[in-house]
């Protein structure tokens, strides 16, 4: 086979909405192209999540309002290497969370033909000029502090906070705010970063144990001494990781 005879491989597709008629809409667009493949439908947040750790489509198109786990509870399940996303809603305040939160457009409900075409055109040429091999965890972050530049070594950093649009790194007793979102920051830090609350992350390196409080939730100790709200919706993940036996916790 010659190379102009090569096509680039079909873009598989992931729909996420609870709303059948919205699944429909978009999976009849969908099927219009002739670069798209596989199209699977979700009905809920936490089967998108399932379905995107197993089949890893190329594109999503994800709902942000669903019951029980919307869109931004997806991206914050899944932390880092998320595919191409694209949010569709009938709520426009939603906008400028979605842009900070990495995706790549934002479809407002009723949508026509051509905003949804517009949308999909934008996905197909990311997709065509990305190369997985491109994709860089960084090792250093630099954070300027009253008129000095400092570069932190990310191996360093024991933890990290949400504080409104800033990032609160924590590097042993000193904290450093940078301004960038978590979930912008967590793609682009190697999997010993895990995500333990919806605003924390932990480098599982610093973890020196898990202590069980009254109310049945957990809280994680570094070995700093420094103690941290473990969410449930995280436990399993972090146990799974730190090797916790089945039904320790």
């Amino acid at each position: 086979m010659g190379l102009l005879d090569k096509r680039p491989a079909p873009i598989g597709a992931l729909v996420v909405d609870d709303e059948a008629w919205a699944r429909r809409n978009l999976t009849i667009l969908l099927r219009r192209d002739p670069d798209i493949g596989a199209i699977v439908e979700c009905e809920s947040g936490l089967e998108a999540i399932e379905e995107i750790r197993k089949s890893k489509p190329d594109l999503v198109f994800l709902d942000v309002q669903m019951p029980g786990c919307g869109g931004f509870d997806v991206l914050e399940l899944l932390g880092s290497d998320l595919p191409t996303i694209i949010f569709v809603t009938a709520y426009d305040q939603y906008a400028l969370r979605a842009f900070e939160a990495g995706a790549l457009d934002y479809l407002l409900k009723p949508f026509d033909d051509a905003r949804f075409r517009r949308a999909l055109d934008r996905a197909k040429d990311k997709l065509a000029h990305y190369a997985p091999s491109q994709l860089s965890r960084v090792e250093r972050i630099v954070v300027k502090n009253r008129g000095e530049v400092l570069f932190l070594n990310v191996a360093d950093i024991d933890w990290i906070e949400a504080v409104g649009y800033y990032a609160c790194l924590h590097v042993g007793s000193d904290t450093h705010l940078l301004r960038r979102t978590l979930l912008e920051l967590g793609r682009e830090l190697d999997a010993k970063f895990m995500r333990i609350h919806r605003s924390i992350i932990v480098n599982i390196d610093r973890i020196h144990g898990m202590e069980l409080q009254n109310g049945g939730d957990y809280e994680v100790v570094l070995k700093s001494k420094a103690r941290l709200r473990l969410s449930r919706r995280f436990r399993k993940r972090l146990q799974d990781r730190m090797g916790m036996p089945p039904g320790c916790g």
